[in-house]
């Protein structure tokens, strides 16, 4: 039996975004009866990452994961027709941010209040944008400057809520700050139907 479709929400993906922090949110979205659309730079497949400081290891070992198919470009995308978006890690953040629309359509979600979820890098992209200054988010250490430069305030914690702002640190964190999203979403699709 199909599940009743509620919705749909935005993945933010481009190559060396990680793989965890991707397709956790990806499945769980599918759960939860909210398709999850791929948008990145161009429509095409791209290859995600798996990243971890290993063991006597002070920086971040990088391995190649699986690949992911974008659904649509950031300039094919009409971010009102949305639920929510999800900025995925890795470094493909760091590439993309720069991106004029996903800037625009970053900036859209944020002014709209609609439910936004970021987890390690992705917090480039929102700082970036110019959508982080007075909000409270995790991320991971090393991408605390980004934040805190852009007027951010950097939490360590697993599941950092500040209004319609879900964040955590890393992929270990996922378990704690994707369902709060997808039950924002869940709210917000209630609220319309």
């Amino acid at each position: 039996m199909d599940q009743e479709v509620i919705g749909e929400a935005l993945i933010v993906v481009g190559d060396a975004t990680e793989t965890v922090d991707t397709l956790y949110p990806y499945y769980r979205l599918i759960e939860a009866g909210i398709r999850p659309v791929v948008i990145a730079p161009e429509k095409r497949r791209y290859q995600m990452v798996l990243h971890e400081v290993k063991p006597g290891w002070t920086i971040t070992k990088e391995w190649e994961g699986y690949s992911i198919e974008a659904d649509l470009a950031f300039s094919e995308v009409d971010e009102s027709k949305y639920l929510g978006i999800f900025f995925s890690g890795g470094r493909a953040p760091e590439y993309i941010r720069y991106d004029e629309d996903l800037v625009r359509m970053t900036q859209y979600f944020f002014a709209e209040g609609k439910p936004i979820a970021s987890v390690c890098h992705g917090v480039e992209i929102p700082a970036y944008a110019d959508c982080v200054r007075g909000r409270r988010m995790a991320t991971v250490p090393k991408c605390r400057f980004d934040l805190e430069s852009c007027g951010g305030i950097y939490v360590d914690e697993a599941c950092v809520i500040d209004d319609n702002l879900v964040s955590g640190r890393t992929y270990h964190d996922s378990g704690h700050f994707v369902g709060p999203w997808i039950k924002m979403m869940e709210a917000s699709a209630a609220e319309t139907r």
